[in-house]
């Protein structure tokens, strides 16, 4: 994307920091430093950060960093308005938004989600600040068209994974070999990177929606859930399918598979825009109670994806918001046995403005 769609999506989030009377903003979550500026998707890891974004009511925005990203950064940022902090972070930043302040009362919003509390109680000394988490959200829940495409390109590379993946999950294989072939296949195709970490899980194992990939050893005769995603030009998929391997499934495997998949097309059906999230996680959850089922389907029934695996909107009873054109959520109703297993069935889908693509 060209450095002008970064500056019209800052002016649209401006436009927002207006009606919340903020004088200036600190990006901190790293999905939204990147969808503001293009600058660095990731952070190194948990307890590190690649910067922020300050961005200010006048438009005098700065982009905060440390000198390992000084020449990343002004590719494709105003080598003036880069401000570069050494080990004393926090204070050093205190001191850029107390000089970048229109007035000393200023009030500064700030991403509570993403700040600890020690760097708060550093950078916040002095200053007035409020939290405004979902700002950037706002914008990032409503995919433009070239975010839809990119998303399109990497659902298009998990249904070939999911069209393969078959052919080595048999017997005598391991939930880790078979996560090591898919992760090989995504970035031997196109993939810059997993979405997250796949999720191989054999037999009771796939009772656990969040399996990690271990020892466990596919047989003859048995479930395997496959919930995998990629990453594609910087967007997200993300998938599930549950497998029988043989060719004897179980009639509890039949019946399970059957109440999924019902759950997930009344769904899709149900979907539109203008319906409240919690109305589509009703339907899905109505199969399954009129089946008895109800208590063996544990999570909401799917969440929002693009820069993130999960993103706002949840398709969750606990969720107050509304389907709206461009959209992109996941369907996956799954059931949950410990005693032999579990099945989730997962798409994504795009909201239009009469209804839904399933991508």
């Amino acid at each position: 994307m060209n450095t002008a769609r970064y500056t019209e999506r800052r002016e649209r989030l401006r436009a927002l920091m207006r009606e919340k009377d903020l004088d200036a903003l600190l990006i901190s979550h790293e999905a939204n430093r990147y969808y503001l500026s293009g600058f660095e998707l990731h952070d190194p890891q948990k307890n590190e950060t690649s910067g922020y974004l300050l961005l200010t009511a006048d438009g005098k925005d700065w982009l905060c960093t440390d000198a390992r990203y000084k020449d990343a950064a002004a590719r494709l940022w105003d080598r003036d308005r880069i401000f570069i902090y050494t080990g004393r972070t926090a204070a050093e930043m205190n001191q850029l938004i107390r000089e970048t302040l229109p007035k000393a009362e200023g009030v500064v919003g700030f991403e509570a989600k993403s700040l600890s509390v020690a760097f708060f109680e550093q950078l916040s000394d002095g200053l007035s600040m409020t939290r405004a988490d979902g700002l950037a959200e706002q914008l990032r829940i409503i995919k433009e068209p070239e975010e839809i495409e990119r998303l399109r390109r990497a659902c298009a590379l998990n249904h070939q994974l999911m069209e393969w993946v078959p052919s080595v999950c048999r017997p005598g294989r391991t939930e880790a070999a078979v996560a090591w072939d898919i992760e090989k296949f995504f970035r031997e195709n196109g993939a810059s990177a997993l979405s997250f970490d796949s999720i191989v899980a054999v037999g009771p194992n796939a009772a656990l929606p969040h399996a990690i990939p271990g020892s466990t050893v596919i047989t003859d005769n048995c479930p395997v859930l496959i919930d995998v995603g990629c990453r594609v030009d910087d967007y997200c998929s993300d998938q599930t399918r549950t497998l029988w391997v043989g060719d004897r499934p179980t009639d509890a495997f039949r019946r399970t598979m059957d109440l999924v998949r019902r759950a997930q097309v009344a769904a899709i059906r149900a979907m539109r825009p203008g319906m409240k999230v919690a109305e589509v996680h009703a339907c899905a959850h109505k199969v399954f109670a009129d089946a008895g089922e109800a208590p063996h389907f544990t999570h909401s029934l799917g969440h929002g994806i693009g820069l993130e695996t999960h993103e706002a909107p949840g398709l969750s009873p606990r969720v107050d918001a509304e389907l709206r054109p461009g959209m992109v959520v996941t369907v996956e109703p799954g059931l949950y046995y410990p005693q032999w297993g579990g099945i989730r069935w997962e798409y994504m889908v795009l909201v239009t403005e009469d209804g839904v693509e399933v991508l």
